[in-house]
């Protein structure tokens, strides 16, 4: 291997890849959450509302405080979400670079000698 050979830099972008990727999974499990957060802080208030639940203020907070640490957490993971996707394509991009750059050789299909 000499200095100029992109294998070991390709290695590296593969994990970064796949480090980033978990980082994508687990922002579209926050998202996930958030919304239900969002949904269900929003059915309880409606519940409240409608005089269906009591008229608990307690219940009312705490519905109100579900969805705006819904809305909150949605918009944090949203925009980290689209962060970690661009970092994603640019290591991507780069390593169709490194790959593209390697002087690549066909095999021919010739048997091989038993020794």
């Amino acid at each position: 291997m000499t200095e100029d050979d992109p294998t070991d830099a390709i290695s590296d972008l593969e994990a970064r890849i796949e480090a980033l990727s978990e980082v994508a999974e687990r922002c579209r499990k926050f998202i996930l959450a958030s919304k239900i957060a969002i949904g269900g802080g929003g059915v309880l208030l409606l519940l409240i509302v409608l005089g269906l639940l009591g008229a608990s203020q307690v219940a009312a907070l705490g519905s109100i405080a579900l969805v705006l640490g819904g809305i909150v957490s949605l918009g944090s993971n949203v925009s980290t979400l689209q962060q970690t996707e661009a970092a994603i394509d640019a290591a991507e991009m780069r390593r169709a670079e490194l790959i593209s750059s390697i002087d690549l050789r066909l095999v021919d299909d010739v048997p091989m000698k038993l020794m």
